[in-house]
């Protein structure tokens, strides 16, 4: 299957949803080569991000993003992404080959007549859904970066996502069926939500990182 080449830039909206997350749940999820940071005892940061990538896009599709921790390799810090779901079957054989990061296929209803809400499923199994009630006005932001570390042929890789967007805080509420794969992290104490109605982010290609 043809994909194409990094880097990649999407351009579209988003919603982020951040959480505090327990570090002996998120263990498993994360291979033992990288240390989970924790920012207060016991619990590190993860969170979904689900968004939709329209015209501009390398490739136009839907996302959802799994971060099950903040982790560390060899004095590099990034998030770690242990689940991830997109309806573009280009994307996943990129995803997959380049970045190693574990995609797969899966269906985004979008709901246009509400604030932005979303479910995320595959086949009959509902992953998630996220469902915004209130906004607050845009706040405009600088270029970001977001590192990420992963594991590209069983080998440890940091990449970087850089973008602009506009910022906007939501009261939201996600919902994690006990069926879903990901259930286990527990998403039920919300700490901050997002939308962002205009992002546009390059992600690089990977680079490895050498052992200590």
């Amino acid at each position: 299957m043809s994909y194409p080449q990094p880097p990649w830039t999407i351009q579209g909206q988003g919603l982020f949803n951040l959480h505090l997350l327990e570090i002996e749940r998120v263990r498993p999820f994360i291979p033992s080569e990288f240390q989970v940071i924790s920012l207060f005892p016991g619990k590190t940061i993860g969170g979904i991000y689900i968004a939709t990538y329209q015209a501009g896009s390398t490739l136009i599709y839907n996302e959802l993003i799994v971060v099950s921790g903040l982790v560390a390799y060899a004095n590099h810090i990034g998030v770690w992404i242990s689940h991830i779901y997109v309806d573009h079957p280009d994307s996943v054989a990129g995803g997959r080959s380049i970045w190693g990061l574990p995609k797969e296929l899966a269906q985004f209803d979008w709901d246009s007549n509400h604030p932005p809400r979303v479910k995320v499923r595959q086949g009959d199994r509902e992953l998630c859904q996220l469902d915004c009630h209130w906004q607050t006005p845009r706040i405009p932001l600088p270029p970001l970066t977001a590192p990420v570390l992963s594991l590209v042929a069983g080998l440890p890789h940091q990449f970087q996502a850089v973008g602009t967007l506009n910022l906007q805080l939501v009261k939201a509420t996600l919902t994690v069926p006990s069926s879903s794969p990901f259930a286990a992290l527990q998403w039920e104490q919300s700490w901050l939500s997002f939308y962002s109605d205009r992002l546009s982010v390059t992600v690089a290609a990977p680079t490895p990182l050498l052992p200590r």
